[in-house]
């Protein structure tokens, strides 16, 4: 080709960059260039084919049109380097907004088998009986591998002196204010649903208030269900422990699509208005994953929560507005190194949705309710509690949730954690689902001489990194 583009070089005194051109179409395309030197030159021969590519420069003399006539030209500013292409988003959804996710998910359980025959059963035998076959069902997994019981256990791997957990000054206050959710997730340890309706009284709420103004060694106020948001109590919870402590840690447990449910559409800036934390649940950083686990569409819509709270500052440096994620397994196997889950986390979500947060939490999940129902019908529940007991973690014993934490029921029973509530282990109780203290029984959350209630399912919370 070097002949051709000399030839043409020497015969129209073209540049290297339109010789270049040349090049690219020699035996193919004819290509003729027209600028304010050379308006009429052709190339032409037998060798270049026949159709025929014309290079004008823009400030030919032969245009009748006037810059008049053209309003937007000459606006691009000639700094090219600056110029950037808006980003579309088409992971934000604000058509979302407003549009409940509740029929969706109540189509999904009359499909789904499973739920409909745990739930048939529940509704032949009730919670309490459902609590004690799960804890019998675990008891025979541990039997049949030679391990006793959870306190006893503590105390021949070294881990507590005696087989009594002795509580320390409450820092956290646990209020699960309802069990009604717009979702019903497979591993979800409260059962909860649309169909779920108990919820937390504005009584209940204003003494759980009460008792933390009485209980100075608190400094984070956990609130969760269910999805909170969706419980009357919820904003006056929040207003209430803010105006009493503005020191107060306050958490929500989000479970993200609840940002889009009618009348929740300033839910973002309220929480940003009162400096709550969001504790978010998304069990992946995929579609197919997150659905499986969580019901069809809920990924999408989790996305688009996560870039709506992104927008109102959370999860970015320096906001001050604390978006934290939240990790469990789809099955019975343990969660990955947190440290590395995290890094990957945010990769994955920065790079394909342009999502920031600050930390994620990995949790093992509990063998109970639910996620106990799934493992035995696979016939699992022994395995993996198998899995529990070889990856105890001595070190989570120091951190236990029940060692810090006092946990209140949607009917002001009080609990040693969110847990035990499921599985009606009252506090100062000694019959599941029965008697034990109220909110209403106590002067403070200063119950340090009230003994914690341990059982098999605490294994779940000292395998791995912990669920607490």
């Amino acid at each position: 080709h070097k002949g051709f583009i000399h030839s043409a070089r020497s015969t129209m005194k073209l540049s290297p960059l339109a010789c270049a051109v040349v090049a690219l179409g020699y035996g193919e395309t004819a290509v003729a260039f027209t600028s304010s030197q050379h308006s009429s030159s052709r190339l032409s021969g037998a060798n270049f084919g026949t159709t025929s590519t014309v290079l004008r420069s823009s400030s030919g003399t032969t245009s009748s049109t006037k810059a008049k006539d053209l309003p937007d030209y000459g606006k691009t500013s000639v700094d090219i380097g600056t110029h950037k292409l808006e980003k579309i988003d088409k992971w934000r959804r604000r058509d979302l907004d407003g549009k409940s996710l509740v029929e969706d998910t109540l189509t999904e359980m009359e499909n789904d088998q499973d739920f409909q025959r745990t739930a048939e059963k529940i509704a032949v035998v009730g919670e309490k009986r459902m609590s004690i076959e799960e804890r019998t069902q675990r008891r025979r997994a541990l039997d049949s591998l030679g391990v006793p019981t959870f306190n006893q256990f503590l105390v021949a791997q070294g881990a507590a002196s005696s087989p009594v957990l002795h509580r320390r000054d409450a820092e956290v206050l646990q209020l699960n204010i309802g069990l009604y959710c717009n979702q019903a997730c497979g591993h979800c340890h409260v059962e909860s649903s649309p169909l779920r309706k108990e919820m937390m009284t504005a009584e209940t709420a204003s003494q759980c208030i009460e008792l933390l103004k009485k209980s100075p060694t608190i400094h984070t106020l956990d609130i969760t269900g269910g999805a909170p948001e969706l419980n009357d109590s919820f904003r006056l919870i929040v207003s209430l422990a803010r105006a009493l402590r503005p020191d107060l840690k306050i958490l929500d447990r989000c479970n993200l699509t609840v940002l889009q449910e009618p009348g929740q559409e300033d839910l973002v800036d309220f929480l940003a208005e009162h400096g709550v934390s969001v504790v978010a649940s998304l069990p992946c950083y995929s579609a197919e994953n997150v659905d499986k686990q969580r019901g069809s569409g809920v990924f999408e819509r989790s996305i688009a929560a996560l870039l709506a709270l992104n927008e109102a500052g959370y999860g970015l440096p320096d906001s001050g507005l604390e978006l934290d994620l939240v990790y469990n397994p789809l099955g019975g196997f343990l969660p990955p190194p947190q440290e590395s889950l995290e890094a990957k986390y945010k990769e994955e979500l920065e790079e394909n949705f342009g999502i920031l947060f600050n930390q994620l939490y990995t949790m093992t999940n509990m063998p109970i309710k639910r996620f106990a129902d799934f493992l035995y019908r696979r016939d699992e529940l022994k395995d993996y509690m198998d899995l529990l007991v070889r990856n105890f973690n001595a070190d989570t014993t120091k951190n236990l949730m029940c060692l810090n934490t006092i946990s209140i029921g949607y009917d002001g029973k009080i609990f040693d954690c969110d847990f035990n509530q499921q599985l009606g282990y009252g506090m100062g109780s000694s019959e599941v689902h029965e008697g034990g203290k109220t909110v209403f029984d106590v002067e403070s959350f200063n119950l340090k001489d009230i003994p914690i209630k341990n059982d098999n399912h605490c294994f779940g919370c000292t395998a791995g990194m912990g669920s607490s």
